[in-house]
């Protein structure tokens, strides 16, 4: 499965520089759009949570071509916030996507809470590169950019250290078209 999340940078400056009905009106339209993309590219909605939702593509549902889906939701995600916008981004957005094996189900007790989200070190890092990803940057993992074939020619590579993991990761820069 891809996965993809999207996080708003630097919201705690943003918090700190807003009022609090300002703040709370711009994480509920940037709710609104992300959820408008993910819905209309047929991920799964696993979260919107402080700064960050998280979507994933599913074979199942959206099939073979999960990667790419999630690449276009992505792209989507950077133009409603306005990443191609002359005056700038109206919210800085950036993203990650992860293609990789996911535990995906329901998790919690039988007598208490419920939810339905993926487990894994695939969902892991994907979560890390949106953590990483500047403002109107999607950060695509190996995986994604070979099973999406994308090309890599005109897309800035980098290592990251990423928390909680032992080796150097390789991502892809990708910018909004």
């Amino acid at each position: 499965m891809s996965m993809l999340f999207a996080d708003i940078r630097g919201s705690t400056s943003l918090a700190e520089s807003l009022a609090p009905l300002e703040f709370s009106g711009m994480i509920d339209r940037f709710y609104t759009e992300m959820t408008h993309v993910l819905i209309h590219s047929y991920a799964f909605i696993d979260k919107l949570a402080g700064d960050q939702v998280s979507g994933y593509y599913l074979p199942g549902l959206v099939g073979t071509e999960h990667p790419q889906i999630a690449i276009n939701a992505a792209q989507d995600m950077l133009q409603v916030t306005g990443h191609t916008d002359v005056q700038g981004p109206w919210v800085p957005v950036g993203v990650g996507i992860n293609t990789g094996k996911a535990v995906f189900g329901y998790v919690g007790s039988a007598g208490g809470t419920m939810e339905i989200t993926a487990l894994g070190d695939a969902a892991n890092v994907a979560a890390r590169f949106a953590s990483q990803a500047a403002a109107g940057e999607v950060l695509l993992s190996e995986s994604t950019i070979q099973k999406a074939g994308v090309d890599t020619s005109n897309l800035e590579k980098r290592t990251l250290e990423l928390k909680g993991k032992s080796e150097p990761l390789n991502v892809w820069v990708m910018r909004v078209m």
